[in-house]
């Protein structure tokens, strides 16, 4: 819970205190990143779910770790590298359609490891065409 604590009071920090190296026009977002936002912060919280609810130490770093690549994949589409960044959120996309399709097969739930293969799979494949929209 103290990990939980710091992120929490990192978050809150940064929050309060805006600078121009860490934040960007919100008005500037381009509707190509909102997926990787969204898929981004889904799967942080699922990652503290699954801490919380299971003690999942894996669900959390897994979490984390995929979610913050989502988020800052939408923040390189939200500014001038929006090839780069849709190759980065279709490849975390990819992994976890893999790793959480693999878990599917294994265990023969399909929660949440269908659920999350299913959304990854949608968010790869969009990430994708949007990646060779913007490819040189």
């Amino acid at each position: 819970a103290s990990t939980i604590t710091s992120y929490y009071y990192l978050l809150s920090y940064l929050l309060e205190r805006p600078s121009p190296q860490l934040f960007f026009n919100m008005s500037n977002i381009p509707g190509s990143a909102h997926p990787a936002f969204g898929f981004g912060a889904i799967t942080i919280a699922g990652g503290l779910l699954g801490y919380v609810r299971k003690g999942s130490k894996p669900s959390l770093g897994a979490g984390v770790v995929c979610g913050g690549l989502l988020i800052a994949s939408g923040a390189m589409i939200s500014s001038d590298s929006q090839y780069n960044g849709h190759s980065l959120a279709a490849g975390t996309s990819a992994l976890m359609t893999l790793s959480m399709g693999h878990r599917l097969f294994k265990t023969g739930k399909f929660m949440p490891a269908g659920m999350v293969s299913v959304l990854a799979a949608a968010s790869m494949g969009y990430h994708i065409n949007k990646a060779l929209e913007w490819k040189d």
